[in-house]
């Protein structure tokens, strides 16, 4: 009897405590936005390998937006020292204040070295803005059958606009706007595009063939492409003579393109370009984990140290081989290499920042299709000293609805100057000639071909050299790989 009475006292209180039990098995809530996610927590110590791990990422990460953001300063304060009014850097460049733009009446000269890998197909444009000021009016004039393309650009390079003659865009008036605009679209104008920064990049390409009547021709349809504040949007179409615009001095430097990315003052960069970018979404994790070791290495000297050695060797040891065409992008077939996401970066970092290294602001894949290399068919470093060739059978031309060419660049990924002031073949060039069987050869080399393939040679330097196909408004069998380029042949 005792033994039952103890067992049932047992069971009673085992019964009443089931319900304090179940209710402590509570389901702590998941996180439903980034928001709610928990963060690196301040204060935490961190190892140099760790601070150094971290600082390598962000160099790669952050390279292109620091780059953008170093060009826009550029922009201002070379204007600003010179009347803040568009013009010619040097007198080779298209330069203007934010919030305007400047354009060339010809192709490009090959003193410039603002930016890499220019091509010399189409007359460019270039501005710079700052959209959280003011939105800004975009002109389109009527092109007619000539090929044009205004690519736009945030922060990160990716565009966020279409508006060109692949997408039928119509003379008229458009408006671009920052990522926190509204307010009420005047009267006049079509339509508007936002980009996803304050910070936005307009590159007008309008082209033109190589001869004189067609520069002349063009003239028209230049001086209407002009980008101003919506404040000074009366309705009417605006003009400019570019070829009247001032020259603004250039000190000489060192080769090659302008270092727009310093690893010693990355550190004190990011964080304010961090600041005027928002995260793309799935990235807050990234910037919380990126400030948690700049905040940490703004209290403690040897923290900074550590990270500033990390950005330094990020730049020679990551950065700098995506100079090189093997390491960029991926391969295109017979020894040549294509961007992958152009101007569609999103998180490809690795895409995004090898293409800020070696050959800022591509045209996204439809507009543009790029195509390089530096080695021959052997596998060797393309060199002056040797003359190459390059042929396209018979209706093998790249497959374009625009345009084609292909163009040499010197080690710096710039224009190489000769004597022939010649430094790419393809639609524009009129005078190209046809083998007997269809076939098309051109050549690349210091030496001559030869007097009667003078017109198909660009002329190299005697060093080091690179070869870059460019298709405008490609078409499928590009895109998908099922064309690809010929190989480059040394001939004997």
């Amino acid at each position: 009897m005792k033994t039952t009475r103890t067992q049932n006292l047992l069971a009673a209180a085992l019964v009443c405590a089931l319900p304090l039990t179940t209710a402590q098995a509570q389901q702590v809530p998941l996180p439903k936005t980034a928001v709610e996610v928990t963060g690196p927590a301040s204060g935490t110590a961190m190892t140099k390998a760790y601070v150094q791990m971290v600082g390598r990422m962000a160099y790669v990460w952050g390279y292109a937006l620091v780059n953008s953001h170093n060009r826009r300063a550029a922009f201002a304060y070379v204007t600003g020292q010179n009347g803040n009014v568009p013009g010619w850097n040097g007198g080779v460049l298209p330069m203007a204040p934010v919030g305007l733009n400047s354009m060339l009446n010809d192709y490009i000269k090959p003193e410039q070295t603002f930016v890499a890998c220019p091509n010399q197909d189409v007359v460019y444009g270039a501005g710079y803005f700052a959209l959280d000021k003011d939105p800004v009016v975009i002109q389109v004039p009527d092109f007619g059958d000539r090929f044009w393309i205004y690519a736009l650009y945030d922060a990160r390079t990716d565009e966020f606009a279409e508006i060109g003659k692949p997408y039928g865009t119509k003379p008229g008036f458009y408006m671009m706007v920052g990522p926190n605009w509204k307010g009420d679209v005047p009267k006049g104008i079509t339509a508007v595009v936002r980009s996803s920064t304050e910070l936005a990049f307009a590159a007008p390409r309008v082209f033109k063939d190589d001869t004189a009547e067609d520069t002349k021709a063009a003239q028209s349809v230049l001086g209407q492409i002009m980008f101003y504040p919506l404040s000074k949007f009366d309705g009417k179409m605006k003009t400019t003579d570019w070829s009247k615009v001032p020259h603004f001095p250039v000190p000489a430097g060192p080769a090659g393109e302008t270092k727009w990315v310093v690893p010693e003052k990355f550190f004190d960069q990011l964080p304010g370009v961090m600041k005027l970018v928002p995260p793309l979404p799935g990235e807050e994790a990234l910037y919380g984990w990126i400030s948690s070791v700049f905040e940490a290495a703004a209290k403690d000297p040897a923290t900074k140290k550590a990270l500033v050695e990390s950005f330094v060797a990020a730049d020679k040891e990551i950065i700098a081989p995506l100079f090189q065409w093997k390491h960029n992008g991926r391969a295109a077939g017979n020894g040549w290499y294509s961007p992958v996401n152009n101007a569609q970066w999103g998180t490809d970092y690795l895409n995004r920042t090898g293409t800020a290294k070696s050959n800022m602001y591509d045209n996204k894949p439809d507009e543009t299709k790029y195509i390089y290399r530096d080695f021959d068919s052997q596998g060797q470093q393309l060199h002056g000293r040797n003359l190459y060739t390059v042929t396209f059978p018979k209706g093998q031309l790249p497959p374009v609805k625009g345009f084609w060419s292909m163009t040499l660049y010197n080690e710096h990924h710039l224009f190489h100057p000769n004597a022939l002031k010649r430094y790419s073949l393809g639609t524009k060039s009129k005078s190209l000639q046809y083998n007997p069987d269809g076939s098309l050869t051109l050549y690349f080399g210091v030496k001559s071909p030869g007097k009667d393939k003078e017109t198909n040679w660009v002329p190299a330097p005697k060093g080091k050299f690179s070869l870059y196909i460019r298709a405008y408004w490609a078409v499928k069998a590009i895109l998908d790989g099922t064309w690809m380029p010929p190989n480059v042949e040394k001939m004997k």
